[in-house]
């Protein structure tokens, strides 16, 4: 009976190992993610520069993604629909498509507590007119 309570707890033992170090593999991960994306430019497109038109745009920093569409029209941006924006706790960044369309420019700040998601959301915008490499 010793030997099968010992078998046990080595078990339990090793899985809490195994849950630990791949714990701490997912946030050193996001953690990477996060400092590159604080070290990532955003260049402000000009958007008088584009022909009038529906563009889509994307932008992934793991664990926050974007997918969005634009209604550019007189080459305003008039309309950003985030087609999907899995976000953490940065739900609060989907303002930020306001101040976009108010300023018509990529250059506005961040909203404050969602940070990373609001750059993700701009770097979105910003792929949607030059694509990928920025």
């Amino acid at each position: 009976m010793r030997k099968k309570h010992r078998r046990i707890w080595m078990a339990v033992l090793a899985a809490a190992a195994v849950i630990g170090i791949g714990v701490g593999v997912f946030y050193q991960i996001v953690d990477a993610n996060f400092q590159r994306l604080t070290e990532t430019e955003i260049s402000n497109v000009d958007f008088t520069q584009f022909e009038d038109g529906i563009y889509t745009g994307s932008y992934s920093a793991f664990p926050i993604s974007v997918k969005l569409q634009l209604t550019l029209k007189d080459h305003r941006i008039t309309e950003i629909i985030l087609m999907e924006h899995l976000n953490g706790q940065g739900k609060g960044a989907e303002v930020i498509t306001d101040k976009i369309i108010e300023t018509q420019s990529l250059e506005v700040d961040a909203v404050t507590g969602a940070t990373f998601s609001s750059k993700v959301i701009l770097k979105a915008v910003e792929d949607a007119f030059l694509g990928p490499d920025g």
